[in-house]
Protein backbone atom coordinates (compact mmCIF):
# COMPACT_ATOMS: atom_id res chain seq x y z
CA UNK A 1 0.00 0.00 0.00
CA UNK A 2 1.14 3.21 -0.53
CA UNK A 3 0.11 5.62 2.25
CA UNK A 4 -0.35 9.56 2.10
CA UNK A 5 0.04 11.10 5.90
CA UNK A 6 -2.40 14.31 5.83
CA UNK A 7 -3.17 17.25 8.05
CA UNK A 8 -4.82 19.10 6.29
CA UNK A 9 -6.72 17.64 3.72
CA UNK A 10 -7.87 20.52 1.88
CA UNK A 11 -4.13 21.66 0.51
CA UNK A 12 -3.26 17.70 -0.36
CA UNK A 13 -4.55 18.37 -3.84
CA UNK A 14 -0.91 17.50 -5.75
CA UNK A 15 0.59 14.95 -2.68
CA UNK A 16 -2.99 12.87 -3.20
CA UNK A 17 -2.44 12.71 -6.70
CA UNK A 18 1.04 11.87 -6.68
CA UNK A 19 0.19 9.12 -4.47
CA UNK A 20 -1.92 7.48 -6.58
CA UNK A 21 -0.27 7.73 -9.41
CA UNK A 22 2.32 6.01 -7.66
CA UNK A 23 0.21 3.30 -5.88
CA UNK A 24 -1.41 3.17 -10.05
CA UNK A 25 2.18 2.05 -10.80
CA UNK A 26 3.60 0.17 -8.86
CA UNK A 27 0.11 -1.50 -8.93
CA UNK A 28 -0.40 -1.24 -5.16
CA UNK A 29 -3.42 -0.67 -2.60
CA UNK A 30 -3.72 3.26 -2.00
CA UNK A 31 -4.33 4.80 1.61
CA UNK A 32 -5.05 8.09 3.22
CA UNK A 33 -3.37 7.75 6.91
CA UNK A 34 -3.94 10.80 10.00
CA UNK A 35 -3.47 11.01 13.58
CA UNK A 36 -6.04 13.02 16.12
CA UNK A 37 -6.29 13.38 19.32
CA UNK A 38 -9.61 12.38 20.41
CA UNK A 39 -12.92 11.35 19.16
CA UNK A 40 -14.41 14.29 18.11
CA UNK A 41 -11.28 15.57 15.48
CA UNK A 42 -11.85 11.97 14.14
CA UNK A 43 -15.13 12.37 13.05
CA UNK A 44 -14.46 15.94 11.81
CA UNK A 45 -11.11 15.03 10.01
CA UNK A 46 -13.13 11.94 8.20
CA UNK A 47 -16.06 14.23 7.50
CA UNK A 48 -13.47 16.88 6.18
CA UNK A 49 -11.60 14.08 4.04
CA UNK A 50 -15.10 12.60 2.35
CA UNK A 51 -16.07 16.03 2.17
CA UNK A 52 -12.62 16.82 -0.31
CA UNK A 53 -13.13 13.48 -1.92
CA UNK A 54 -16.53 13.77 -3.07
CA UNK A 55 -14.62 17.47 -4.89
CA UNK A 56 -12.17 15.31 -5.86
CA UNK A 57 -12.45 11.79 -6.48
CA UNK A 58 -9.99 9.36 -6.29
CA UNK A 59 -10.56 5.75 -6.70
CA UNK A 60 -10.85 2.61 -4.15
CA UNK A 61 -9.13 4.91 -1.18
CA UNK A 62 -8.95 3.55 2.25
CA UNK A 63 -9.01 6.07 4.86
CA UNK A 64 -7.58 5.14 8.48
CA UNK A 65 -7.93 7.89 10.21
CA UNK A 66 -6.08 7.06 14.18
CA UNK A 67 -6.96 8.48 17.05
CA UNK A 68 -2.98 8.27 18.66
CA UNK A 69 -0.07 10.12 19.02
CA UNK A 70 1.72 10.54 15.35
CA UNK A 71 5.13 9.23 16.62
CA UNK A 72 3.34 5.85 16.20
CA UNK A 73 3.48 6.17 12.61
CA UNK A 74 5.71 3.75 12.30
CA UNK A 75 3.89 1.30 14.43
CA UNK A 76 0.48 2.01 11.68
CA UNK A 77 2.44 1.76 8.99
CA UNK A 78 3.54 -1.85 9.78
CA UNK A 79 0.23 -2.44 10.74
CA UNK A 80 -1.07 -1.73 7.45
CA UNK A 81 1.73 -3.27 5.72
CA UNK A 82 2.69 -0.17 3.74
CA UNK A 83 4.91 0.41 0.55
CA UNK A 84 6.21 3.61 0.77
CA UNK A 85 5.02 6.99 2.76
CA UNK A 86 4.10 10.43 1.56
CA UNK A 87 4.27 12.55 4.38
CA UNK A 88 2.31 16.18 4.38
CA UNK A 89 4.27 17.75 7.43
CA UNK A 90 1.77 19.84 10.10
CA UNK A 91 3.69 23.01 9.23
CA UNK A 92 6.80 24.41 7.31
CA UNK A 93 8.70 24.69 11.03
CA UNK A 94 11.90 23.52 11.03
CA UNK A 95 11.41 21.99 14.84
CA UNK A 96 8.44 19.96 12.87
CA UNK A 97 10.71 18.91 10.19
CA UNK A 98 13.13 17.98 12.72
CA UNK A 99 10.46 16.28 14.48
CA UNK A 100 9.62 13.73 11.84
CA UNK A 101 12.41 13.07 10.54
CA UNK A 102 12.85 11.16 14.49
CA UNK A 103 9.66 9.73 13.99
CA UNK A 104 10.81 8.52 10.92
CA UNK A 105 13.66 6.45 12.29
CA UNK A 106 12.10 3.38 12.85
CA UNK A 107 10.37 3.35 9.42
CA UNK A 108 11.37 0.02 7.64
CA UNK A 109 9.82 1.56 4.06
CA UNK A 110 10.92 5.09 2.38
CA UNK A 111 8.99 8.15 3.16
CA UNK A 112 8.92 11.36 0.96
CA UNK A 113 8.14 14.66 2.53
CA UNK A 114 5.77 16.64 -0.17
CA UNK A 115 6.23 20.19 0.22
CA UNK A 116 2.75 22.09 -0.30
CA UNK A 117 4.57 24.02 -3.25
CA UNK A 118 5.66 20.44 -5.21
CA UNK A 119 3.71 19.55 -8.62
CA UNK A 120 2.47 16.28 -9.11
CA UNK A 121 5.05 13.67 -8.74
CA UNK A 122 6.63 13.04 -12.53
CA UNK A 123 8.97 9.53 -12.07
CA UNK A 124 10.43 9.96 -15.97
CA UNK A 125 13.90 10.57 -14.34
CA UNK A 126 15.52 9.56 -11.24
CA UNK A 127 18.58 10.60 -9.47
CA UNK A 128 20.21 8.15 -7.70
CA UNK A 129 23.44 9.24 -5.58
CA UNK A 130 25.88 6.39 -4.86
CA UNK A 131 28.17 6.76 -1.44
CA UNK A 132 30.78 4.42 -0.04
CA UNK A 133 28.57 2.60 2.73
CA UNK A 134 27.13 -0.66 2.18
CA UNK A 135 23.81 0.18 2.99
CA UNK A 136 23.59 2.54 0.01
CA UNK A 137 22.35 -0.68 -2.37
CA UNK A 138 18.92 -0.36 -0.33
CA UNK A 139 18.31 2.26 -2.53
CA UNK A 140 18.82 0.06 -5.63
CA UNK A 141 15.52 -1.93 -4.95
CA UNK A 142 13.89 1.21 -5.30
CA UNK A 143 15.42 2.51 -7.99
CA UNK A 144 14.57 -0.74 -9.75
CA UNK A 145 10.90 -0.91 -9.06
CA UNK A 146 10.43 2.92 -10.41
CA UNK A 147 11.93 1.94 -13.95
CA UNK A 148 10.35 -1.54 -13.99
CA UNK A 149 6.95 -0.14 -13.14
CA UNK A 150 7.31 3.92 -14.26
CA UNK A 151 9.55 3.57 -16.99
CA UNK A 152 11.99 5.75 -15.55
CA UNK A 153 15.27 6.68 -16.64
CA UNK A 154 17.76 6.56 -13.91
CA UNK A 155 20.99 9.12 -13.70
CA UNK A 156 23.55 6.86 -11.19
CA UNK A 157 26.26 10.06 -9.52
CA UNK A 158 29.09 7.56 -8.41
CA UNK A 159 30.48 9.68 -5.63
CA UNK A 160 34.13 10.83 -6.34
CA UNK A 161 35.98 8.87 -3.64
CA UNK A 162 39.81 7.23 -3.52
CA UNK A 163 38.33 4.13 -2.60
CA UNK A 164 36.27 1.56 -4.27
CA UNK A 165 33.59 0.78 -1.96
CA UNK A 166 31.12 3.15 -3.80
CA UNK A 167 32.42 2.38 -7.15
CA UNK A 168 31.75 -1.01 -5.98
CA UNK A 169 28.08 -0.43 -4.85
CA UNK A 170 27.67 0.96 -8.29
CA UNK A 171 28.61 -2.55 -10.02
CA UNK A 172 26.08 -3.81 -7.91
CA UNK A 173 23.22 -1.29 -8.92
CA UNK A 174 24.10 -1.94 -12.18
CA UNK A 175 23.86 -5.71 -12.23
CA UNK A 176 20.26 -5.31 -10.63
CA UNK A 177 19.27 -3.17 -13.29
CA UNK A 178 20.64 -4.91 -15.89
CA UNK A 179 18.69 -8.34 -14.98
CA UNK A 180 15.80 -6.00 -15.71
CA UNK A 181 17.12 -4.26 -19.02
CA UNK A 182 16.70 -0.66 -16.99
CA UNK A 183 17.31 2.65 -18.63
CA UNK A 184 20.07 4.02 -16.83
CA UNK A 185 23.01 5.57 -17.18
CA UNK A 186 26.52 6.50 -14.80
CA UNK A 187 28.05 9.85 -14.24
CA UNK A 188 31.00 10.65 -11.72
CA UNK A 189 30.28 13.29 -9.06
CA UNK A 190 32.49 16.00 -8.01
CA UNK A 191 32.28 15.63 -4.87
CA UNK A 192 32.99 12.21 -2.18
CA UNK A 193 30.32 10.68 -0.31
CA UNK A 194 29.91 12.90 1.81
CA UNK A 195 28.84 15.55 -0.33
CA UNK A 196 27.82 13.68 -3.12
CA UNK A 197 23.87 13.84 -2.59
CA UNK A 198 23.64 17.68 -1.87
CA UNK A 199 25.24 17.82 -5.43
CA UNK A 200 22.84 14.89 -6.76
CA UNK A 201 19.82 17.46 -5.49
CA UNK A 202 21.14 20.54 -6.57
CA UNK A 203 21.59 18.67 -10.32
CA UNK A 204 18.20 17.34 -9.98
CA UNK A 205 16.44 20.82 -9.85
CA UNK A 206 18.78 22.43 -12.37
CA UNK A 207 18.04 19.46 -15.01
CA UNK A 208 14.40 18.46 -14.15
CA UNK A 209 14.57 15.31 -12.32
CA UNK A 210 11.18 13.98 -10.79
CA UNK A 211 12.88 12.55 -7.63
CA UNK A 212 16.47 12.21 -5.74
CA UNK A 213 16.58 8.58 -3.73
CA UNK A 214 18.86 9.77 -0.37
CA UNK A 215 20.14 7.69 2.55
CA UNK A 216 19.20 8.49 5.93
CA UNK A 217 21.96 8.91 8.25
CA UNK A 218 23.04 5.67 10.57
CA UNK A 219 23.03 7.30 13.57
CA UNK A 220 22.61 10.88 15.35
CA UNK A 221 25.66 12.16 16.42
CA UNK A 222 26.69 15.31 18.62
CA UNK A 223 26.14 17.83 15.54
CA UNK A 224 23.14 15.82 14.31
CA UNK A 225 20.86 16.47 17.06
CA UNK A 226 21.91 20.37 17.85
CA UNK A 227 21.70 21.08 14.19
CA UNK A 228 20.10 18.60 12.69
CA UNK A 229 21.37 15.45 10.15
CA UNK A 230 22.19 15.48 6.80
CA UNK A 231 18.53 14.81 5.36
CA UNK A 232 17.24 17.40 7.23
CA UNK A 233 19.09 20.00 5.49
CA UNK A 234 18.35 18.25 1.71
CA UNK A 235 14.66 18.20 2.72
CA UNK A 236 14.22 21.55 3.90
CA UNK A 237 16.52 23.54 0.51
CA UNK A 238 15.39 20.64 -1.71
CA UNK A 239 13.04 22.39 -4.99
CA UNK A 240 12.36 18.37 -6.04
CA UNK A 241 11.23 15.38 -3.94
CA UNK A 242 13.61 13.10 -1.59
CA UNK A 243 13.11 9.63 -1.23
CA UNK A 244 14.74 8.84 2.10
CA UNK A 245 15.57 5.52 2.83
CA UNK A 246 16.75 4.06 6.72
CA UNK A 247 19.34 1.90 6.66
CA UNK A 248 18.52 -1.25 7.67
CA UNK A 249 20.68 -2.39 10.78
CA UNK A 250 18.97 -5.83 10.79
CA UNK A 251 20.52 -6.45 7.19
CA UNK A 252 23.76 -5.24 7.97
CA UNK A 253 26.79 -5.48 10.14
CA UNK A 254 27.72 -1.38 9.42
CA UNK A 255 31.77 -2.03 10.31
CA UNK A 256 33.03 -0.27 7.56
Amino acid sequence: MVLALINDIESSGNLLKSAVYLATNLKKEFGILSFVNNPEQAENQKIRIHNFLSDNPLQNVQLHVKQDNIDRMADACENLEASFLIIQPVDNRKKTLRNYLVYCRDLRIPYLFYKQEFPMLDLGKVMLPIGFLVEELEKAQFASAFGRFCQSRIEMMLANDYGSKAATNAEKMKFIFDKFELQYSLEKAKNDSFKVEKEAVRRAEREGFGIVIISASRDYGLDDIIFGPKEYHLIRTSAVPLLIVNPRGDLYTLCD
